[in-house]
């Protein structure tokens, strides 16, 4: 039986809608916020109102794309949580009023689980049980996948997330908003062996980047005593040596748990997913570990309702909806 899904992205600074039909993704729209980049991070009212003008816009597009009208939808898809309370909210209200209007039901979506079932869109699909490292702006995650909705984190961060880590890192040297992505540029035309940071890690699986972070700006504060321009001179290995000594963090324990479970499927997933530095180093791993490792497509590493419609066409295929009195979650664990 044919079903199509109208999937609703807001939890941070992209808005975006997305149309699966029988578990195939038509199409990813996504519209993001410039306005933060002069503040140098994301403003949690301004991504708000943001989100309030550009939703009805971008639904509309999505539909229009591939020629959907409301009627054809089966059920409306949101992300529910984690994220910015108010940015959620938009989405959140706007997918309750539009599945009420047209009296189809409403599926909640984890923005964690969605990121990992991003992996299920195009071809090579992971086999299950599979490990995924999941790193974004505000989350850093190791997770066993066990089925499409029975997920267990086994690891992750207690303190700072690594995309955190990275834009931190950026900000103390001088880059814009957003800077991870500029210190994965710059990092390509750096040795990364010029400089040296600690590894700050937890026992077991978990991880902490608070520490690093400290010993990047101390390190840099004590340099730019001896030369104010040092950072300037050295700006291509500095990023090359920030972006590698993260990169070992996060891959030494994807390799402990790994081998804990015995497990040679492996991917990795979320908006640091799409870091250059992060893809070569997992390659290299796979060959190294005898790994099948699986890396989603650019578009669907970062923010986006591609991976919230591909996760609501499982949970619709489980019957899995949510009434009108669900609200948006700010946190929400993935298990």
């Amino acid at each position: 039986m044919t079903n199509i899904i109208l999937a609703i992205e807001s939890s941070c600074d992209e808005t975006s809608a997305s149309i699966v039909k029988d578990g195939k993704v038509l199409n990813n729209v996504v519209a993001t916020q410039s306005i933060h980049q002069e503040y140098g991070g994301v403003v949690p009212e301004l991504a708000s109102r943001a989100h309030q003008q550009s939703i009805v816009p971008v639904v509309d597009k999505a539909m229009k794309e591939v020629g959907i009208s409301p009627n054809q939808l089966d059920a409306i898809a949101f992300t529910r949580g984690p994220g910015l309370l108010g940015a959620l909210l938009v989405g959140t209200s706007f997918a309750k009023s539009m599945a009420l209007a047209l009296g189809i039901p409403l599926i909640d979506v984890n923005h964690m689980q969605a990121h990992i079932l991003a992996h299920f869109i195009d071809d090579p699909k992971p086999n299950f049980p599979f490990i995924c490292l999941t790193v974004s702006g505000g989350h850093t995650q190791l997770v066993l996948v066990k089925g499409h909705t029975k997920m267990e984190v086994i690891g992750q961060t207690k303190d700072d997330a690594v995309g955190e880590a990275f834009d931190k890192a950026a900000k103390m040297l001088g880059l814009s908003y957003p800077g991870g992505p500029l210190i994965d540029k710059y990092a390509k035309l750096g040795d990364a062996t010029k400089f040296t940071f600690p590894n700050t890690s937890m026992p077991g699986l978990d991880y902490s980047f608070s520490g690093i972070k400290t010993a990047i700006l101390y390190f840099l504060r004590d340099e730019l005593k001896k030369d104010p321009d040092f950072i300037t001179k050295n700006l291509h290995d500095l990023s090359a040596s920030i972006q590698s000594a993260l990169i070992k963090m996060l891959l030494n324990k994807l390799k402990r748990a790994a081998r804990e479970h015995n497990i040679k499927e492996i991917a990795i997933a979320g908006g640091v997913s799409a870091n250059t530095g992060l893809r070569d180093a997992l390659e290299q791993m796979k060959v190294e570990n005898g790994w099948n490792v699986y890396i989603p497509d650019f578009q669907y590493c970062t923010d986006n309702a591609g991976m919230i419609a591909m996760a609501a066409y499982f949970k619709y295929q489980a019957k899995e909806f949510v009434g009108l009195e669900v609200g948006p979650l700010a946190r929400m664990p993935i298990n």
